[in-house]
């Protein structure tokens, strides 16, 4: 993909999320599995962060995140490429008073040679799959060594080339929806808030090939496996039983073959050499 191509996509992510950065905490707050999913992305990072741990966070959104981790004494320097997400973030940072501990950059993930604050970081976070909005994932792998100290560690949520839950949804007549991962070597459409861009699936090999060089596999969890993803509004209220089952199971098998390859996501973390 050409320089231009990819600025282009960015452009219209950054337009899409900002435009939803004004109910973007409402939206999804009350949504149990997004919660859910927050909880086990955190627990994951909690595994490896070490005291006043200093944490490079790449799409930060409305900084929910960025508060969890500060509010435990760490230092966020939280990016995003939408200023209103930003915007969001800067109000909550005031409202908290953690200003301390708490900085905002608007950069992308694909320009990191051009932020103001260049650490080191002793961690790079980002969740939910902001990194599935390039098609050149690789240039932005290539460019996290540089910014963290000695063994520091990153953990990435990313979007892979197949989830269970999803292709199920073909049983449903939803033959786009369930097939789009299967058929995305070039990219995806996706649409928020009216506007188009588009979205790339990686498998954590992908990830681990790129990174072999410069950073050793700490370890690979599947998040929304078993557990159905939150797009499947009301399931927890709907069947709580089966629900709470699915949790448990996801626990237990979430480090396994094929339960981390084949979820909505996948959490990785590798440490630098």
């Amino acid at each position: 993909m050409n320089a231009v191509a990819e600025n282009t996509n960015e452009q219209y992510a950054a337009k899409a999320f900002s435009a939803q950065s004004g109910i973007f905490d409402q939206l999804y707050s009350g949504n149990t599995i997004v919660n859910y999913k927050r909880d086990r992305v955190r627990a994951h990072v909690l595994q490896y962060l070490k005291p006043n741990t200093s944490i490079l966070e790449l799409n930060s959104g409305t900084g929910d995140d960025a508060l969890f981790f500060a509010g435990m004494g760490h230092t966020v320097h939280a990016t995003d490429i939408a200023e209103g997400m930003q915007q969001k973030l800067r109000e909550k940072v005031a409202k908290h008073n953690l200003e301390n501990l708490i900085s905002t950059e608007l950069c992308s993930f694909t320009q990191l040679a051009n932020l103001n604050n260049k650490g080191p970081f002793d961690y790079i976070f980002s969740n939910f799959a902001g990194l599935n909005c390039t098609g050149e994932l690789d240039k932005v792998l290539l460019s996290l060594p540089g910014l963290l100290t000695e063994n520091g560690v990153i953990t990435l949520v990313v979007l892979p080339r197949f989830c269970l839950w999803e292709s199920l949804l073909i049983l449903k007549g939803k033959f786009r929806t369930a097939t789009r991962r299967w058929f995305s070597k070039n990219g995806v459409k996706a649409r928020v808030e009216g506007t188009y861009f588009t979205c790339w699936y990686y498998n954590p090999s992908y990830l681990i090939n790129t990174l072999k060089n410069s950073f050793d596999l700490l370890s690979v969890e599947g998040l929304c496996a078993i557990v159905p993803p939150s797009y499947l509004e009301g399931f927890a209220e709907k069947y709580p039983s089966v629900y709470s089952r699915l949790k448990k199971l996801e626990d237990r098998f979430k480090y396994s073959w094929p339960w981390k390859f084949i979820g909505d996501y996948y959490i990785i973390s590798l440490v630098k050499k």
